[in-house]
């Protein structure tokens, strides 16, 4: 297989006819809506830090595969009601049977993407030629000059990013604002990192993370005052219709969006979709003044192990709590 028919392959699984249109459907997923409308992880370095996503699927067993599978993740414990799966033993996908949940309303908030993050660009390089060999179904991809993105749904239609950042020290700030954009990802150059006839990637990487976690929700002003007002988050860059917030001048570790979702109520809490995402912070005394600050913000708390869960405004349950030793 050369790196031509690699790339070839990789733009039809898009179900696009060329890298432009590929690449649009990247500015629908992440950065921009359409035309006319390392060593230790710098995401991870931080004093708040993404660190799992809950999911509600009807079919456990064909999820559970796809993330197993596509994405690499090992089933770390199996139930009857659901399933956890991760890296290095560390949890990062929590899924929860309900068989007969509705499926999430078009238009409803939630979870827009869980955006895992490859420790690497060899890393994302060895896992494109593997979903290619596959044939997985991808959604878009894109450069955002701070990373390197490639977009697919789970089989539930719950949206994925697969990542990996560019160095810190090239990532452009202006004050508290990082450039990020949504250009052509050089699919050659990327996959000229691997071996494209002999695909290598049989289970995701140690190391790898969540890295962002993207939602849907009914207001973005609305959302930022909660996610930095209330939970900690910084704002890093804002365009119409979006927002991007993180702790500790990551570009983004929360992603938030009115495309699909603009005046969205509350979420049904018995459909599929996103159950909750936690943030870890550095310390339990970060936790305790988070606590206090949601408090004092009129927040509803309740108690998780080691930490605790609130709502934001549409029902999107988000759990703090102290990160693993």
């Amino acid at each position: 297989m050369t790196n031509a028919i690699t790339r070839r392959r990789i733009i039809e699984l898009t179900g696009a006819g060329s890298l432009v249109a590929a690449t649009a459907a990247a500015l629908r997923a992440e950065g921009a809506p359409p035309a006319g409308t390392a060593p230790v992880l710098a995401a991870h370095a931080t004093p708040l830090r993404i660190g799992a996503v809950s999911l509600v699927v009807r079919d456990l067993e064909r999820v559970a595969a796809f993330y197993r599978d596509a994405i690499g993740l090992a089933v770390l414990e199996r139930r009857a009601d659901g399933a956890t799966l991760g890296v290095d033993g560390t949890a990062l996908l929590h899924l929860v049977h309900r068989p007969a949940a509705p499926f999430e309303a078009r238009g409803s908030a939630g979870l827009y993407h869980t955006a895992f993050l490859m420790p690497t660009r060899k890393d994302l390089a060895r896992w494109l030629v593997h979903v290619a060999s596959n044939r997985v179904r991808l959604t878009g991809f894109a450069d955002h000059h701070v990373s390197e993105a490639v977009y697919l749904d789970d089989p539930e239609g719950n949206g994925i990013e697969v990542y990996a950042d560019r160095p810190p020290e090239r990532w452009r700030w202006d004050g508290a604002a990082v450039t990020m954009t949504t250009e052509h990802l050089d699919i050659d150059d990327l996959v000229s990192l691997t071996n494209v006839r002999v695909p290598d990637y049989a289970a995701a990487p140690s190391g790898l993370r969540i890295g962002h976690v993207h939602l849907k929700v009914g207001d973005t002003d609305r959302a930022a005052a909660f996610y930095g007002g209330l939970v900690g988050l910084d704002m890093t860059r804002q365009r119409p219709g979006a927002a991007f917030m993180s702790a500790g001048r990551y570009h983004h570790h929360l992603g938030l969006n009115i495309w699909q979702s603009r005046g969205a109520g509350l979420r049904d809490r018995e459909a599929t979709g996103l159950g909750w995402f936690s943030l870890e912070a550095a310390s339990a005394d970060l936790v305790e003044a988070r606590r206090d600050k949601l408090t004092a913000g009129g927040a509803n708390l309740v108690s998780v192990p080691g930490g605790i869960e609130t709502a934001d405004p549409w029902g999107t349950n988000v759990r703090i709590v102290p990160r693993p030793a």
